[in-house]
């Protein structure tokens, strides 16, 4: 017993002057790793205003801002490896990471392809800060371009984080990169009015609404689409331009279709509903519907009173 109490006192006594031995370098070492981390926050921070005053690109300059950061933290730590005594480690780790990275690679294959696509995202892609896209059928404007996804913000406010490596594999669909974009809906006129005068001042409602582009390359017109049960459809396809996707999509296409509709009212044109057809079986010869004007109801309504 008391040799046990012995050898373990010996023991603790060999690792506790170790540890005083080794102290003044793993202080050393920590404070390379404290200094190293103000530096690189300090130097990033530096590098990312530089970027995006040269760049204009504030993605791009963001994404290779945070991809240097962790590149220089990655070297401050492996410095005070060394400088704190543990060089041994720092070359295992090293060497280690040779024969790690076909095992990591298919064990986080889809993190590392998130990570390559943001690199090439980051010096190649069609959107910038603030364009409205569409992946994957989620739809909004992009918001930053992190180093495994892109943050896109939906126009119900909602944050969708898409994988980098589905925006660089998946169709992009870009719809402020040229600024326009085509609207359109449908207005049903009676078979009876004139179809000819009716697209006539639609057209002029569009060429003369000041939040529609008309030019050589974005014309606006109207075509017949349909002959439905109690209407003849018109198709009215117009411009508008879409820097503000939101407005262009939700304010001036509900404005040109107000604008329509009041027009057609006020030439004479009748924007019937549909027709609902009742048909008699068996020995009914008799519908029991009366009719009365609105004048006979309010009559009645007051004697009820």
């Amino acid at each position: 017993m008391n040799n046990f109490v012995t050898e373990f006192s010996n023991a603790t006594q060999h690792y506790w002057d170790s540890f005083i031995l080794a102290l003044p370098k793993l202080i050393t070492a920590i404070i390379i790793i404290v200094i190293g981390i103000l530096i690189s926050n300090l130097i990033s921070g530096f590098i990312q205003k530089r970027l995006v005053r040269t760049s204009k690109d504030p993605l791009t300059a963001k994404f290779l801002t945070k991809a240097l950061k962790m590149i220089f933290i990655i070297l401050v730590i492996m410095m005070a490896l060394y400088a704190g005594g543990f060089g041994g480690i720092a070359a295992g780790i090293l060497a280690a990471a040779g024969a790690s990275a076909i095992v990591l690679g298919f064990a986080f294959k889809d993190i590392g392809e998130n990570f390559i696509a943001g690199f090439i995202l980051a010096f190649s892609r069609p959107f910038n800060v603030n364009d409205t896209i569409m992946v994957n059928e989620i739809f909004g404007k992009v918001k930053a371009l992190e180093l495994r996804y892109t943050k896109i913000k939906t126009f119900d406010g909602k944050d969708v984080y898409i994988p980098n490596a589905d925006v660089l594999t998946m169709p992009v669909t870009n719809y402020t990169e040229d600024g326009f974009f085509r609207l359109e809906f449908i207005v049903g006129i009676a078979y009876e009015d004139d179809i000819d005068g009716a697209k006539k001042e639609i057209l002029q409602i569009l060429n003369s609404h000041p939040d529609l582009v008309s030019d050589t390359e974005h014309e606006n017109f109207v075509v017949e689409s349909e002959l439905a049960t109690s209407t003849v459809n018109l198709k009215v396809l117009f411009w508008a331009d879409t820097k503000d996707f939101r407005k262009a999509a939700l304010v001036t296409r509900g404005l040109v279709i107000n604008n329509v509709k009041k027009e057609l009212i006020l030439k004479g044109y009748s924007l019937p509903s549909d027709i609902q057809e009742l048909k008699l079986y068996g020995s009914q010869q008799e519908i029991p519907v009366i009719i009365k004007t609105s004048k006979e109801v309010q009559t009645e309504k007051n004697i009820q009173i």
